[in-house]
């Protein structure tokens, strides 16, 4: 059961509806959440245990700044974290405070869980990062950071291979599949030209050099089946080129982190993955990766289809009895610099662009290249993505099953995406 489907189910058998959220509203002591008596909030976050320090130190340089407010920290690893909040928000008991991951959003914005962050100073935000957490009916999510999905390149297999890295600038998809097959056959046993794709963000970028997009504002799918076909078939030639890896390693990869992906073994030269794992690609692999743009089918940069995608968000429980000191909280996260020093680029490159200037002369090494490059893109890029649709979260394991399926040879691409669609639009009605 995907996390959406969970968060349906547990949601109608407690009857919890956005008006029974927006009735839990105001402070508990019957005034309106802005008095003058002591206030406690609740922030729930996942990742790392580095990254829980660093949390940890913010919230309590945020407490001591605000001797009335004292935010309480709960968190956990990614895997358990939905299914709790999905069970919290159920029994109206979701903490005040919520990292909050872009193909979640809606889910519960549109179910009145969310609180409407108008109290947030986003001024310093580019209008389409601001767009990445907002509806139709308001602002859900304030963006913490900002990364893209790109090709993370190994230059030592390049000069391995002894092939020339493309001009990130100017190359097609075809040049995609002429330099991953050339990789693979001069690269030893066990080392490939390219990675699987990565998905969904990688069939979002195809889509977008075609105007298109996976899902729609209305909540839609944004594409047609031909249009998933002719992706999968441009995947299955370049399994069957040999440019990418069998389908049998290819489906071992699919799901596993960058320690253990194929990129961070240091046994693929090209791959798609998001900016702000750099870093650990290149921990992982000992190698200086670099990061390049998508391939166009113009040979345009300005047509590569990449935009500016929140890494994550920070959002306010609707049903929160302080909704002025939780945006409080939230707007000191996201635009203090003393904050900003501390979260560095571990949720993005800082969305504040004033802060994001204080930021960067603090980065060396693969989080600067990420930032450098992040940067640089910003000019060519086109907008936002819609919010993603209720239910898209579990788009990627349609896809990679799907996927899997054509490049073992078990279905035809046709095939293959009509049964996709069927499956994703029953998971997103």
């Amino acid at each position: 059961m995907t996390t959406f489907s969970r968060l349906s189910k547990i949601v109608a058998l407690t009857s919890v509806s956005a008006v029974a959220l927006t009735a839990c509203g105001g402070d508990a002591d019957g005034g309106d959440g802005g008095g003058d008596g002591d206030v406690s909030l609740r922030f729930t976050w996942w990742g790392s245990d580095s990254r829980h320090e660093t949390t940890q130190e913010i919230i309590d340089n945020f407490n001591e700044e605000h001797p009335n407010i004292t935010v309480e920290g709960e968190y956990g690893d990614w895997a358990g974290y939905w299914d709790q909040l999905a069970t919290q928000t159920a029994a109206d008991d979701s903490p005040d405070i919520i990292q909050m991951d872009m193909k979640y959003l809606r889910e519960y914005a549109d179910r009145g869980a969310l609180l409407d962050l108008s109290g947030v100073d986003t001024s310093t935000f580019d209008e389409s990062i601001v767009e990445n957490g907002s509806t139709e009916d308001g602002l859900f999510g304030v963006t913490t950071g900002i990364n893209s999905l790109a090709i993370v390149a190994n230059p030592e297999l390049f000069e391995q291979a002894g092939v020339e890295m493309p001009d990130d600038t100017t190359w097609t998809w075809e040049d995609y599949a002429e330099i991953s097959a050339e990789l693979s056959e001069k690269l030893p046993e066990g080392s490939y030209g390219s990675s699987q794709p990565n998905e969904p963000g990688s069939f979002q970028v195809w889509l977008r050099q075609q105007g298109k997009h996976l899902t729609t504002q209305e909540g839609e799918l944004g594409f047609e089946a031909a249009d998933a076909a002719e992706y999968l078939s441009y995947w299955q030639d370049r399994v069957d080129e040999g440019g990418l890896p069998s389908a049998s390693v290819i489906s071992e990869n699919q799901s596993t982190g960058p320690d253990q992906a194929l990129m961070g073994q240091g046994n693929s030269a090209l791959a798609p993955w998001w900016t702000n794992q750099i870093s650990a690609l290149t921990g992982a692999s000992g190698v200086d990766l670099e990061l390049l743009r998508f391939p166009s089918e113009t040979g345009s940069a300005e047509d590569n289809g990449m935009w500016y995608k929140s890494s994550m968000l920070m959002s306010v429980a609707s049903a929160t009895d302080h909704p002025e000191e939780a945006q409080e909280f939230v707007d000191y996260f996201v635009n203090s610099e003393e904050a900003a020093q501390l979260n560095l680029v571990d949720r993005g490159l800082p969305a504040n662009e004033d802060v994001r200037e204080t930021v960067v002369p603090e980065l060396d090494g693969a989080d600067q290249r990420s930032a450098e490059f992040v940067e640089s893109i910003g000019p060519e890029l086109g907008g936002s993505e819609p919010v993603p649709a209720p239910g898209f979260s579990a788009l990627q394991d349609i896809m990679f099953r799907y996927e899997t399926e054509v490049f073992f040879g078990r279905q035809a691409p046709e095939e293959a995406a009509e049964q996709m669609i069927a499956e994703m639009e029953s998971e997103m009605s």
